[in-house]
């Protein structure tokens, strides 16, 4: 995979440690700023919502920007957002920083998810794809743990300081890094924004959407709100809770890259395979939560299935709004918040009815299951094998490069 690709995902993960961070602190910003537990947990859904609506306008707003300036922009709007929520002393105005971060987050990953797809082979995608998610599995592993052990020393404020530093790095990739084609508008010449919208219109594009919602929707219900299982369910002490962030993280990572050849080739044998294993996962945690050892293990397990499922439907994706050169990347980041931003809302209802701590973690099973159902009669369709899917108007599969 070219540098450039993994210089995107450096900046990726940064973002990524903000855009999960929240789920080792949500108990210290509940305290801190004298809200609930469920409103604390309701910062991760704000912040999918403003990616769910900055996608696709951020990506309409720049697509006639030089990618380089683009992504520098957004970077520098996302680590100024973070200085000031490490200022503020409400929730409503954490509240507002973590909405333009988001929107700069959002900006950030349209951008670089339709960069990336012109920096590889028409058939490479999944495994471009799986190079910028490992920015994110990387901040799970190291970024989001190292914040909640911050968090845990010197009170959640420092984590948001930390994330506005990791900007700075990103930042010098990105300038120095990029290729000079980056430099030029991204679409001079091609689609109109009005020919790429409508790729929304078919119904493969939207199926695919949807069930990556689920699916990233049952990852986000539990991972919002793992803390109070870590130390409520399974009575384990605080700093356990970085402990599971990791394995989570170290799940992610092998899941995703796993999955990255898979999700181009044979995408349908993840979903089939991946699929009813993430479901069972799920219930299993749910049982045994109480259980640490259990807990930790199906931790490992989860994140590794859930990041599997999760990329290669994305991947999906990005192969069926092929004719949607600069808004591609924006419909692949809506799908993946849509769950985002649900999936915590929904938990935070359950966590507050008789299921408890737990709810959460029932309610990413039966995502998952109505994910199945909707994935797995439509298989051939929702997932064809790359050689076997009618090619899209005016697209051309190139070999395969090494």
């Amino acid at each position: 995979m070219p540098l450039p690709l993994h210089l995107l995902a450096v900046a990726v993960f940064a973002m990524g440690t903000s855009e999960f961070m929240l789920a080792g602190l949500v108990p210290d910003i509940a305290t801190g700023l004298g809200v609930s537990v469920g409103a604390a947990g309701l910062l991760t859904s704000a912040f999918a919502a403003g990616m769910i609506v900055g996608a696709p306008l951020m990506a309409a707003l720049a697509r006639r920007w030089p990618a380089r300036a683009a992504l520098l922009g957004f970077v520098l709007v996302f680590a100024a957002a973070h200085v000031v929520g490490a200022l503020t002393t409400s929730f409503a105005g954490l509240l507002l920083t973590r909405a333009i971060a988001a929107l700069a987050n959002a900006g950030f990953l349209a951008v670089a998810l339709s960069t990336a797809a012109t920096l590889v082979a028409a058939d490479e995608k999944g495994r471009a794809l799986a190079v910028l998610l490992s920015g994110t599995t990387v901040a799970t592993v190291a970024g989001v743990p190292g914040g909640a052990v911050l968090g845990t020393l010197l009170g959640w404020r420092a984590t948001f300081w930390a994330v506005a530093l990791l900007c700075l790095p990103a930042a010098v990739g990105i300038v120095r890094g990029l290729p000079a084609r980056a430099t030029a508008p991204m679409a001079p010449a091609g689609p109109s924004l009005r020919s790429e919208i409508a790729q929304l219109a078919k119904p493969r594009p939207v199926l695919v959407m949807l069930i990556g919602a689920l699916v990233n929707a049952a990852t986000f219900a539990t991972f919002t709100f793992l803390a109070p299982i870590v130390t409520e369910t399974a009575g384990l002490p605080e700093l356990w809770v970085p402990v599971a962030l990791v394995l989570f993280g170290v799940g992610s990572f092998v899941g995703v890259t796993a999955a990255g050849r898979l999700s181009d080739q044979r995408p349908g044998i993840v979903i089939v395979v991946g699929g009813p294993l993430l479901l069972l996962g799920w219930v299993a945690l749910a049982t045994l939560a109480a259980h640490p050892v259990a807990l930790l293990v199906l931790v490992l397990v989860q994140g590794a299935l859930s990041f599997a499922l999760g990329s290669t439907v994305i991947a999906r994706v990005l192969y069926e709004v092929a004719g949607a050169p600069t808004m591609g990347g924006s419909y692949a980041t809506a799908a993946l918040n849509i769950g985002a931003a649900g999936g915590p809302v929904v938990a935070a209802v359950a966590l507050g009815s008789g299921a408890g701590d737990l709810g959460p973690v029932w309610v990413s099973a039966l995502l998952v299951a109505a994910a199945l159902l909707i994935a797995l009669p439509l298989l051939r369709v929702v997932a064809p094998r790359l050689g076997h899917q009618p090619p899209h108007p005016g697209q051309v599969h190139p070999s395969r490069s090494t």
